[in-house]
């Protein structure tokens, strides 16, 4: 049994984040900010998903003015990253933004950052205090060196002054990152900063890489971190469609046990018995139920002489070869179906399955 790490609980809009509240996923969109049409059909796509918290990049005063059009097309918790400026901050909130990710050193001083803690406490806004390592202070990397497994100490220090920056100010609404691109990094910052705070963190690696490496290194660095009760909300940081990172954050959580939404799919790897299109049918069948609730196991088999037996304890489960489908459940053939029909059937009986 995993037990969670005591934190501090926030709000970011309507989802809690700390506390005893789920691990949340969130994406960030790629889309232009001030692209309002193409922004929100992303977030649909992946509020479909299952993504809790949306991150938009706000790049300049015309994104910020976005997030307002943006924030009433939908459902999710809206996020706006900003960088150095802190009119764009403020700008953000009065927007709409719900949090803001900031750096609060690198927003101009005391006086500016005042102005952008004044604007999230009137629009009761929480910050994120991100610190990736390539944005650490040039005075910290002197004393401390660039942060490594062994010595993470430069990011670490980097985000408590960074944190102390609000604290000064009267505001404690935060919850704190430090991000690297090395996995062991990652973990070691993150364990060590954990035993200094009791704020919330975001964990993640950051630029992790494409599907494969990003989800490798991303899956080792939050897994272990997840299963020793760090972390209270994170992003799989994926060069991708975000939809990927929903799909994949959603999957690591199931496999930890910490939490399960829809379906669990299950799928043969393939042997020479494998007469059809395995790999398209299961990515069909894999996209179909990102987008259901009801919690099922979902096998997709290669053979119908063994697959049913193998996968007998899926809820249902199709295999097929030699120009004929089935559809099977609990093991037990269902019903028999012409191999070019069986995609089309079987989605059909899950969207049945899923209006029960």
């Amino acid at each position: 049994m995993i037990l969670r790490r005591e934190t501090k609980q926030i709000h970011v809009g309507n989802v809690a984040v700390g506390g005893s509240s789920p691990v949340s996923v969130q994406s960030m969109t790629n889309t232009d900010t001030r692209d309002v049409a193409k922004t929100v059909a992303q977030i649909e796509r992946l509020q479909d998903a299952g993504c809790e918290i949306i991150r938009v990049a706000v790049l300049d005063t015309d994104a910020a003015a976005a997030i307002r059009s943006i924030r009433e097309k939908i459902c999710i918790p809206l996020i706006a990253d900003i960088h150095f400026d802190h009119r764009l901050a403020v700008a953000a909130m009065e927007n709409g933004a719900q949090g803001i990710r900031i750096n609060p050193g690198n927003l101009g001083g005391p006086e500016k950052l005042a102005k952008v803690v004044h604007a999230a406490r009137a629009h009761r806004v929480p910050i994120r205090v991100g610190v990736n390592s390539g944005s650490i202070e040039k005075d910290l990397l002197k004393e401390f060196g660039y942060p490594s497994e062994d010595n993470p100490k430069s990011l670490i220090e980097s985000a408590l002054r960074n944190v102390r920056l609000l604290e000064e100010q009267g505001f404690s609404e935060i919850k704190i990152s430090i991000k690297s691109s090395d996995t062991l990094t990652t973990i070691s910052a993150y364990q060590q900063l954990s035993k200094l705070t009791d704020y919330p963190l975001h964990i993640g690696v950051t630029e992790a890489g494409g599907l494969i490496a990003g989800t490798v290194k991303s899956s080792v660095a939050l897994g272990i971190l997840l299963h020793q009760g760090i972390g209270d909300t994170f992003r799989i940081s994926l060069t991708r469609d975000p939809v990927e990172e929903i799909r994949v954050g959603f999957e690591l959580l199931r496999s930890l046990k910490i939490r399960e939404r829809g379906p669990e799919l299950i799928s043969c790897p393939t042997c020479g018995r494998t007469q059809i299109d395995l790999f398209s049918i299961a990515e069909e069948v894999e996209r179909y139920v990102q987008t259901m609730k009801k919690r099922l196991k979902v096998a997709v088999m290669g053979c119908v002489v063994n697959g049913p037996g193998e996968a007998k304890e899926a809820d249902i489960g199709l295999a097929g070869g030699n120009g004929v489908g089935i559809i099977f459940k609990k093991g037990e053939l269902y019903k028999k179906v012409k191999e070019e029909e069986l995609l089309e059937t079987f989605l059909n009986e899950l969207k049945q399955l899923e209006e029960e």
